[in-house]
C-alpha cells in the first residue's frame, strides 16, 4: 500500500498534466416543452450564465423539436435561463464537471404568463422553409385570399403547388400522398389524393408540403407528401372557436349553353359553419372539431370540338350542376398517464353527399342538327369512419421516445347513376349502382433516440387493406354499356415495412441517411364471368433509400443535396374493372394488370437567410419507370347498331414506360417594412414521356402507339401581404400556370388574381374577412388531345370566381 502511494505521488509530481492540463470541453443538451401540453417548444431562447456573477457565457435557441445544444462549455457552476414571449422565464442551476464530455440537462417546462398574454397580441406567419429544406409549412389562417373555401382551394396559393382537374400537382406531378395529422385516411386517399375539394379549410391549422420525405414516411407519392394538420387547442380550461362563412359563385354566365338544354347554375350559394371546442384540466385534454359545408357549384361547363379520322366533326357541351353536402366531426381525448406516458384516442366521422345534374348535347359542326341529348343524374353518398389510438412513452433523455399507434378506417361509396339518352328516333334510359366498402387497418411502431451529434429513428408498419366492390348495370334501349362487365371484385392488399433513419450534425456538416424496406402483396379477384378481365395482382419487396447531405457555409448560407426512391401503386379505382361513363361517348375502365411505377429523384438546394427574409432555389430531376397514365382510343362501331352510330372512346389506365421531370424552383420571401411583405415563387420544369406501345384489352384487343411527348412548363405565384392600420390585413395573390403536358396532349396557360381583407377585433379574438377568387374571371381550362382515331379541343368555363365573407370568434 505504501509503495502504491509513493508511486502515485511521483506520477503527480512529474506529470501534472494527468490531472490539471486536461480541461474538457463539455457539450450540454436538453429540451424545452410546454407545461400543460408537454409539446416541444421551438425558438426558445437558452442562455448560459455563470452562477456567481451572472456573466454571459453562451446562448442558442431551441430547434423545431424543442431541443438545444451548447458546445465547448468549461467545468464550473452555471445557471441556464429559458425565455419566450408569452411565457414565464425559467431558470435552472447546472454544474459542469470534468468526468464526461456530454451532459443531458433534461427537460424544462415553460408555463404561459397570463399577464403577458392578456396585454400583448403576437402576430406572425408560420409559413416558411424548414432548416433541412425538405418541407414548407403554411398556416391556413394566413391565407386571407382563399379563406372560407376548401383545402384544395387554399392550396392554390401555396408555393410549388398547382391545381388541375381537382388535384394538387407538386412540380408538375399529381402523384402526391396526402396525410391527415400524419396518417393516411380514406377521406384523402390511401394511394393518390382525393376529396380535397370537400374538406373545409376552416377545420385545418396548417399544411405541410414535403418534397423529399425521409424513410419514416410511407414510400408512395413520387412528387412528395402533403400533410394536413387539424386544429387543436392547447389552453387550460374550456375554450373554443366558432365561425360562419357564406358566399356566392358563378356570378356571370361566361359562355352561353348550346341550344335545347337546361340552364347552368348561377349565383351558387356556399355555407360553412364550424365549431372547435377544447377542455383541458389536469392530465386530461378533450377536443372536438365539427364542420358543415354546403355548396352549389357549376362544376363543369366544357365545350368540345371533336374530330374523327373519317372526317366527322362533333360539337359538344358537358354541363354539370353540383350540390355537395359535407359533414365532418373529429373528437378525442389526450390522457397524460404520467410525465412519461401519453395516450390519445380519437375518432373521425365524415359524410359526403353529392348530387350532379347534367346535360350533354351533341351537334354537327355548325350546330344546325342535334344528334343526341344525354342527361344524367349522379347520386353519391360517401361515409368515412376513422378510429385512432396512439401511445407515447418518453424516456428520461429528452427526445428519446417510443410511439405506438393503431388506425382503422372504414369508407363506403354508395353511388347511383341514371342516364337518359335522347336520340331522334328513340329514347333510352340506363342506370347502374356501385357499392364499395374499404377497410384499412394500420399498426405503427416508431422509435427515436438522440445521439451525441444527431439521432436515430427506426420503426415498423403493417397495413391490411380490403375493398369488396359490386357493380350492377341496368341497361336501357340500345345501351352501349356492357352489362356482362358488372358483378363483384375484391381488392386485397398487405404491406409490412421497416425503416431506419440516421441523422448527423456538426458545425459545418449535416447528413441524413435512411432506408425503408417494403413488401407489397396485392390480389385483385374478379368475377369469373367478366367478358375480358381475369383475377390478377402483383407482389414485390423493394428498398426505398433516402439521403440528405448539407454543408453550412455560415449561419446564413446552406447547400443541401437530396436523393430519394419512391413508388406509386395503382389505386383501387385505377384497376376497377367496371366500365363507367366519363361522358356519353367516353367510357372509363380500369386495368387489373396495371403495375406500380417507381421513381428515383435527386435535388440540389441552396438557401440564404437575409435580415428580413430568405432566398431558396432548388434544381431537381425525377425519373419514373412504368409511368401510370390513361390511354384514350376508339374501337370501330357497328353502323347497324343505333347505340354505336358514333365511335365510343375508351379511357384505360396503362403503364407507359419511362418519363422524366426536370426543373428549378425559386422562392423569395421578404418583409419590406412592418406594413408590407411578399412571397414570390417560380417553378419551371421540363416534362417528357418516352414513346411507348401498349395493348388495350377492353372491349376488344387493340394496340396503341404513342410518340414521345415533351414540353417545358411551370408556374409563377406572387403573394403580397399588407398590414393596414386598425388591425386590417390585405392579401393579393397572382397565379400564372404555363402550358403543360396531359395524357396524349397539352393544357393551355391559365391566370388568376385573388384578393382578400381581414380585420381582427377584441384583441385578436374575433376575425372578419372578405375575399374573392379569380377576380378577372380568366381561369379558363383549355385542352388539346390527339387520340387514336380522333382529336379534340376543349374549353372549360366552370365556376372559378367566388366571393366569400366570414366571421369567427374565440372564447
Amino acid at each position: 500500500m505504501r509503495f502504491i502511494l509513493i508511486f502515485i505521488s511521483i506520477l503527480f509530481i512529474f506529470n501534472p498534466s494527468v490531472s490539471f492540463a486536461q480541461t474538457p470541453a463539455v457539450t450540454i443538451s436538453g429540451a424545452v416543452s410546454e407545461q400543460t401540453t408537454k409539446a416541444p417548444m421551438p425558438y426558445v431562447n437558452v442562455i448560459l450564465k455563470t452562477e456567481k456573477d451572472s456573466v454571459f457565457v453562451t446562448g442558442t435557441v431551441t430547434d423545431e423539436s424543442g431541443r438545444y445544444t451548447l458546445a465547448s462549455v468549461k467545468p464550473g457552476s452555471y445557471r441556464l435561463e429559458f425565455s419566450l414571449v408569452g411565457y414565464a422565464t425559467e431558470q435552472q442551476r447546472l454544474y459542469v464537471g470534468s468526468l464526461t464530455n456530454f451532459l443531458d440537462a433534461g427537460t424544462v417546462e415553460l408555463a404561459e404568463d397570463a399577464r403577458l398574454l392578456n396585454e400583448v397580441v403576437v402576430t406572425g406567419q408560420q409559413e416558411g422553409l424548414s432548416d433541412k429544406m425538405d418541407m414548407k409549412t403554411f398556416s391556413v389562417a394566413d391565407n386571407i385570399s382563399q379563406a372560407g373555401g376548401s383545402v384544395l382551394q387554399a392550396m392554390q396559393n401555396l408555393p410549388g403547388v398547382a391545381v388541375q382537374d381537382g388535384k394538387v400537382l407538386l412540380r408538375g406531378s399529381d402523384r402526391v400522398a396526402v396525410l391527415m395529422d400524419g396518417k393516411q385516411t380514406a377521406i384523402t386517399g390511401f394511394g393518390n389524393q382525393q376529396g380535397l375539394d370537400n374538406i373545409p379549410a376552416s377545420a385545418i391549422e396548417r399544411i405541410e408540403i414535403i418534397n423529399n420525405p425521409s424513410a419514416k414516411y410511407d414510400a408512395n407519392g413520387n412528387a412528395g407528401i402533403i400533410n394536413i394538420i387539424y386544429k387543436k387547442n392547447k389552453q387550460e380550461g374550456f375554450n373554443g372557436k366558432a365561425g360562419f362563412t357564406t358566399g356566392l359563385g358563378a356570378l356571370w354566365v361566361r359562355r352561353e349553353n348550346l341550344p335545347t338544354i337546361r340552364p347552368q347554375y348561377q349565383a351558387t350559394p356556399k355555407i360553412n359553419p364550424s365549431l372547435s371546442l377544447n377542455y383541458r384540466k389536469g392530465k386530461v385534454n378533450a377536443f372536438f372539431q365539427g364542420d358543415y359545408l354546403y355548396t352549389e357549384t357549376l362544376n363543369k361547363n366544357e365545350f368540345v370540338t371533336r374530330t374523327y379520322n373519317n372526317g366527322t366533326v362533333i360539337q359538344q357541351q358537358t354541363k354539370r350542376n353540383r350540390n355537395t353536402t359535407f359533414i365532418t366531426t373529429k373528437a378525442g381525448v389526450d390522457w397524460n398517464i404520467s410525465n412519461s406516458d401519453l395516450l390519445t384516442v380519437s375518432g373521425l366521422f365524415g359524410s359526403e353527399k353529392i348530387l350532379d345534374n347534367g346535360d350533354e348535347p351533341f351537334f354537327n359542326s355548325n350546330l344546325s342538327e342535334r344528334y343526341r341529348l344525354w342527361q344524367f343524374l349522379e347520386d353519391e353518398l360517401k361515409t368515412t369512419v376513422v378510429a385512432s389510438a396512439t401511445y407515447q412513452h418518453k424516456y428520461r433523455q429528452p427526445g428519446h421516445v417510443l410511439n405506438l399507434g393503431f388506425n382503422y378506417t372504414f369508407h363506403r361509396e354508395d353511388e347511383k347513376y341514371f342516364f337518359t339518352n335522347i336520340r331522334p328516333t328513340f329514347t333510352g334510359q340506363d342506370s347502374f349502382k356501385l357499392l364499395s366498402d374499404e377497410n384499412v387497418a394500420d399498426l405503427n411502431l416508431d422509435y427515436v433516440r438522440p445521439l451525441s451529434y444527431g439521432r436515430f429513428e427506426g420503426g415498423f408498419k403493417f397495413r391490411r387493406r380490403v375493398i369488396p366492390t359490386n357493380m350492377q348495370f341496368f341497361p336501357g334501349l340500345n345501351s352501349p354499356i356492357d352489362s356482362l362487365a358488372g358483378g363483384a371484385a375484391t381488392y386485397a392488399e398487405t404491406i409490412p415495412a421497416v425503416y431506419g433513419n440516421y441523422v448527423f450534425e456538426n458545425k459545418k456538416i449535416e447528413a441524413e441517411v435512411g432506408l425503408r424496406v417494403e413488401y407489397v402483396g396485392l390480389k385483385y379477384t374478379v368475377n369469373p364471368n367478366h367478358p375480358t378481365y381475369k383475377s390478377d395482382g402483383y407482389n414485390y419487396t423493394q428498398p426505398f433509400p433516402n439521403v440528405r447531405l448539407a454543408y453550412k457555409f455560415n449561419e446564413r448560407n446552406k447547400l443541401s443535396l437530396f436523393y430519394n426512391r419512391r413508388v406509386d401503386r395503382p389505386n383501387e379505382v385505377d384497376i376497377r374493372i367496371f366500365p363507367k361513363y366519363d361522358d356519353a361517348e367516353i367510357i372509363k375502365v380500369g386495368n387489373p394488370a396495371l403495375q406500380p411505377q417507381f421513381t428515383s429523384s435527386v435535388e440540389l438546394g441552396y438557401r440564404t437567410n437575409m435580415n428580413s427574409g430568405y432566398f431558396y432555389t432548388a434544381l431537381y430531376h425525377r425519373q419514373v419507370n412504368g409511368t401510370i397514365t390513361r390511354i384514350a382510343s376508339t374501337v370501330p362501331g357497328d353502323a347497324g347498331n343505333p347505340a354505336r352510330a358514333n365511335n365510343l372512346i375508351y379511357n384505360i389506365f396503362q403503364n407507359a414506360g419511362r418519363s422524366y421531370n426536370t426543373g428549378v424552383e425559386l422562392v423569395y420571401t421578404q418583409t419590406l417594412s412592418p406594413a408590407l411583405s411578399f412571397n414570390l415563387n417560380l417553378n419551371g420544369y421540363r416534362n417528357q414521356i418516352d414513346a411507348f406501345t401498349v395493348q388495350n384489352l377492353y372491349p376488344v384487343v387493340n394496340t396503341f402507339l404513342v410518340e414521345k411527348q415533351e414540353l417545358i412548363s411551370g408556374n409563377v405565384k406572387l403573394n403580397t401581404l399588407i398590414h393596414l392600420p386598425k388591425n386590417l390585413d390585405a392579401q393579393l395573390t397572382a397565379i400564372y400556370l404555363a402550358p403543360d403536358l396531359i395524357p396524349q396532349g397539352r393544357i393551355d396557360s391559365r391566370f388568376s388574381l385573388d384578393a382578400g381583407v381581414k380585420k381582427t377585433l377584441r384583441g385578436g379574438k374575433d376575425e372578419l374577412f372578405l375575399n374573392a377568387t379569380d377576380l378577372l374571371n380568366t381561369m379558363v381550362i383549355k385542352r388539346e388531345v390527339q387520340g387514336q382515331g380522333f382529336s379534340y379541343t376543349s374549353a372549360d368555363y366552370n365556376e372559378t370566381q367566388v366571393v366569400r365573407v366570414g366571421y369567427s370568434r374565440k372564447f
